[in-house]
């Protein structure tokens, strides 16, 4: 093995004067550089404020060369030389130095004729990273790694990471194989994502590591060190050979969205190098549409979830997340062969991406789309996946044509679309002509027609009333383009079907010589629900109802066959399969159609999506109906871990409550309570046993936990409206609630005929404001539970339950615990001190410790700071003793879920935070292991599942400790202590 040392410090060039190992040199320098760490502590401000101004890595007096070069040719002697073939000695911080390199590389070209012109193709063969691209595609991966700040590390200081892993190898494994994952990334992040810096920063989880670092292990030994000895003598070229270099070297590996192959489910994603990983998303946004994008003998289906785009396998029961968004997409499209998917979001720096659906990676990102506006409204995707069309919700609607597939940042061409138009919701191409485009709103549809050569979007919008047909026409909900493409149809919420006829001026007249204009001709009314989709498959025409009714049409609007007998609910979307239904055999069971002829009645297998959150398969040869899963249809505020076994609780307001088990990612049972009742609050009891569910009207439930039957008579109902807390006491003697009129109701178990019931103790009106926090503790000296609240109204209330009987709540005493911010939420602080802490954050980003026998302030600290205070924060439980000096907290704000490392000291460093929900974080909830946190989305109706890996932040630093070492040994008199350096690569 080839030993490279790191470069020296002057301290450290005296010591090496003699014949001592190159080990116990750089144990010597570790303890140096602790020693450093100490006594420049106070020079971190003044440190930052020098790096940044003044590039890192300058270049050295010439003096200070020459000096190293003597050094160099006296360390040769003292370092032992392994290996034939491939020898070689470097510096761990040097980047622009030839010297030495030149020289071994003169040496080995003596001996052996011709390798030179070997090496020159080898190292064209195996480079995959051209030396300009290096920097860019380091510094997004120094983003992504560490934090979502905006300072920018030159790409020559990062270029050391990349030779330092080499020092790193031989004294830590763990930190060797770290930073090949973090090396293989770079190189990824700099092929795929080089074309801004904000592409970079948008996607950072788009590719898995675990492919990287596996490809990486596969290719044999001699040919990895190969590649890494070939990366770093790239680094001391001259300009004119990285110049020449630059036009020789070509990429031979193709590019993993090149395959024809579905590789999406084949790859592995459970390496995750981030503090939290997606790994599972409960629910979906029943207001889009969901596709069914592949079939045959696998049936994997695309919705969206909040701000993802999920892939979800039925029959393998996974999930592929595509992220990206920062807020809750608002629109998506498929392309005809189901590859390319096209989301959009709305907001502010909305995004349009387009992925590839056979390997999940984000091909084309379009920022900015619609800067004066709030997002996209409506999207739709060429049939051959070659132009992306857009409306805007804005007040002035834009429609935009995209030609992505060029990689423009700007449309091809814009048309802004009058107020009186109505807000257009729905659009769609022509399949058969790219440059023909029908979009509509309730009360208008629009015809265009795109001039590519002079980027003109001409339009056509007749206005209909009801003296158009002498008939009530109804709200308009989808268009499409009919069978014979010289018409389009619009559907009615009245059960009818308006019929247009397209006039287009010859191909040879410009736009402003023929206009083209649509023109009602005809009201078909096709049945007495209201039609909610349209859609055209092969030969038909299909529509889909308020009813739950499926119905197909020929091209004169004849029915063929219809689906009434399923019972469901409201259509929402109707996406059949890619591949055409099989033709009739003996074995087949298709049914007959209701024509007087009776042929079977053949079409595509297909998914139905309704308006109550259900997604059913319908398998038509034989009729088969499967239900595929049901989400709650409403908004997600309740969710709760089983204290001992793998399950959480989910409960909404359209009073569905559903228990999963989260490691199989598997549904158990759920329950569905009466209309009225919507679940805004659920709490486990410490045993497991009992669930308890506040009510939005007010009830309070005891429910069995196994099978969410009531446990009590009747439902508890002295709240007069919506229980927002639920708290068990530690002996699972008392629960306590809390609403929104700031009342604090208690509730214990009392033994009745040798039966163990609960029973109403007490309530009390005890804040001004709403109630942020309720908390069971326990006395020390007594073990008798103790119940604490916490108000907006700046007060900490604790209350005397011994001295409690029935329609009296004893207050023990009242603290108030800030002046002008008012307090979020409060947790018991780990017993990390001998002193026991609550733990209060407020809405000045504050973290206070109150004493939790006196309630005096002991300590102020800043808190997470991400955009908003802190809403709800959790202490992740330890799996050991030996863990109960190392905790960490799990928070949410606004729209974020993070970590921090404690004890808090105000250090901002030690949290990590994600986006969870752009629309808002409406509750959180942490596995019995503390391997998982969980957060409800609220109104986007989802239910988010991350995993925990401390182990990244270990990673994170590790990295950071060898960039350091080797700054500091480069350049003493510029990066004076580890920690100054550890500071602003962190900011």
């Amino acid at each position: 093995m080839v030993k490279i040392s790191l470069k020296e410090t002057p301290q450290r060039r005296m010591s090496d004067a003699g014949e001592s190992p190159l080990e116990e040199a750089e144990e010597d320098e570790e303890t140096e550089l602790e020693e450093e760490y100490n006594q420049y502590y106070r020079e971190v401000e003044s440190m930052q404020q020098e790096l940044k101004e003044d590039d890192i890595l300058v270049p050295k007096e010439p003096q200070q060369e020459e000096e190293q070069e003597e050094e160099e040719e006296e360390g040769e002697e003292g370092v032992e030389e392994k290996g034939g073939e491939g020898e070689e000695q470097g510096e761990g911080g040097e980047v622009g130095k030839e010297g030495g390199e030149d020289e071994a590389v003169r040496e080995e070209t003596e001996e052996k004729p011709g390798a030179a012109q070997e090496e020159g193709a080898a190292r064209q063969e195996e480079t995959t990273v051209k030396p300009p691209e290096v920097t860019k595609s380091m510094t997004s991966s120094k983003r992504l790694i560490l934090t979502d700040s905006q300072s920018v590390m030159s790409g020559t200081s990062l270029r050391t990471l990349s030779e330092s892993k080499h020092a790193l190898e031989s004294e830590h494994s763990e930190t060797n194989e770290l930073l090949r994952d973090l090396s293989s990334e770079l190189r990824f992040l700099d092929l795929d994502q080089t074309r801004s810096e904000e592409q970079d920063i948008s996607f950072p989880e788009t590719q898995s590591s675990s492919e990287l670092r596996e490809k990486i292990d596969q290719m044999p030994q001699d040919e990895l060190g190969q590649e890494r000895r070939e990366e770093k003598r790239l680094s001391s070229l001259s300009d004119e050979q990285e110049k020449e270099f630059q036009s020789k070297a070509e990429i031979p590996e193709k590019s993993l969205v090149s395959t024809s192959e579905d590789i999406l489910f084949q790859k592995d994603d459970s390496a995750n190098v981030y503090p939290l990983t997606m790994t599972w998303s409960f629910g979906w946004n029943s207001s889009l549409p969901v596709y069914y994008i592949r079939d045959e003998n696998q049936r994997v289906l695309l919705y969206v979830c909040a701000h993802t785009a999920v892939i979800y396998n039925v029959f393998k029961n996974t999930q592929h997340h595509l992220q990206g968004h920062p807020n809750v997409i608002s629109c998506l499209c498929i392309s005809e062969d189901r590859r390319w998917i096209a989301t959009a979001d709305k907001g502010p720096n909305c995004l349009i991406i387009i992925w590839d659906s056979f390997t999940g990676i984000p091909v084309h990102t379009i920022f900015d789309s619609c800067p004066e506006g709030n997002g996209i409204g409506a999207i739709a995707i060429t049939r051959d996946a070659k132009y992306l069309a857009t409306i805007s919700d804005a007040e002035i609607q834009k429609v935009c044509i995209w030609r992505w597939t060029l990689a423009v940042e700007m449309p091809a061409c814009t048309l802004n679309l009058p107020k009186e138009y109505g807000v257009q919701n729905y659009l769609t191409f022509n399949p058969t002509n790219n440059k023909e485009l029908v979009s509509n709103s309730k009360t208008r549809a629009i015809y265009y027609l795109w001039y590519e050569e002079g980027n003109i979007l001409a339009h056509s919008a007749p206005r209909l009333t009801e003296k158009t047909f002498n008939k009530l026409v109804g709200k308009f909900s989808q268009s499409v383009f009919h069978l014979n493409l010289t018409q389009i149809l619009s559907a009615t919420m009245e059960g009818k079907l308006v019929v247009w006829d397209i006039h287009r001026p010859p191909s040879s007249a410009s736009a402003l010589v023929g206009s083209p204009h649509i023109k009602p001709c005809k009201l078909v009314h096709l049945q007495k629900e209201g039609i909610t989709v349209l859609t055209t498959v092969d030969s038909y025409i299909v529509t889909g109802d308020i009813r739950g009714n499926i119905k197909f049409y020929d091209h004169t609007l004849s029915i063929v066959n219809w689906y009434s007998n399923f019972k469901l609910s409201s259509i929402r979307t109707l996406s059949f399969s890619k591949t055409p239904a099989a033709p009739p055999t003996e074995k087949s069971n298709y049914p007959p159609d209701c024509t007087l002829k009776g042929d079977l009645f053949i079409v595509r297998n297909l998914i139905i999506g309704t308006s109550d959150a259900t997604v059913y398969h319908l398998t038509t040869d034989g009729t088969k109906l499967e239900k595929l899963f049901v989400e709650p249809k409403d908004a997600i505020c309740a969710i709760s871990c089983h204290p001992y076994q793998p399950l959480i609780a989910i409960g909404s307001f359209c009073g569905m409550i559903k228990v999963w088990d989260y490691e199989k990612k598997k549904y158990l049972f759920s329950r569905v309570f009466e209309k009225g009742l919507g679940v805004q609050s659920l709490t486990y009891n410490p045993e497991g046993a009992l669930l308890g569910a506040g009510f939005t009207e007010g009830t309070v439930y005891i429910l069995d936990a196994m099978s969410l039957e009531n446990q009590i008579p009747e439902p508890f109902k002295y709240s007069r409206t919506s229980v927002t807390h639920i708290s068990f006491s530690h002996d699972s003697q008392y629960m306590a609630t809390a609403d929104v009129h700031f009342t604090v109701a208690v509730y214990m178990v009392v033994v009745k005929n040798g039966h163990r019931v609960w029973e109403y103790l007490a309530r009390l009106r005890s804040h001004r404001k709403s109630i942020r926090s309720l908390l069971f503790g326990v006395h020390l000296d007594s073990n008798e539970p103790r119940l604490l609240s916490l108000g907006r109204d700046r007060l900490l209330i604790e209350y005397n339950l011994l001295k409690s009987y029935r329609d009296n709540l004893e207050v023990l005493d009242i603290h108030r615990t800030d002046q002008g911010n008012y307090p979020t939420c409060m947790v018991w602080y780990p017993p990390l001190t001998k002193e026991l802490f609550l733990l209060i954050c407020n809405s000045g980003y504050k973290v206070k410790l109150f004493n939790s026998t006196t309630k005096m302030c002991r300590k102020t600290l800043l808190g997470p700071v991400f955009g908003s205070p802190i809403e709800q924060i959790q202490i992740l439980p330890v799996k050991t003793t030996l863990e109960l000096q190392k905790r960490y907290m799990v928070f949410i704000n606004r729209d974020k879920v993070g970590l921090q490392i404690l004890p808090v000291d105000g250090n901002p460093h030690k949290t990590s935070a994600i986006i969870c929900h752009p629309s808002g974080v409406a509750g959180m909830a942490v596995s019995r292991d503390g391997c998982y946190a969980f957060t409800a989305g609220g109104q986007d109706r989802s239910v988010v599942q991350w995993e925990i890996n401390l182990r990244s932040w270990k990673t994170i630093f590790t990295i950071l400790s060898s960039v350091v070492k080797v700054l500091i040994q480069w350049r003493p008199e510029r990066c004076r202590n580890t920690f100054a350096c550890q500071s602003f690569l962190l900011s």
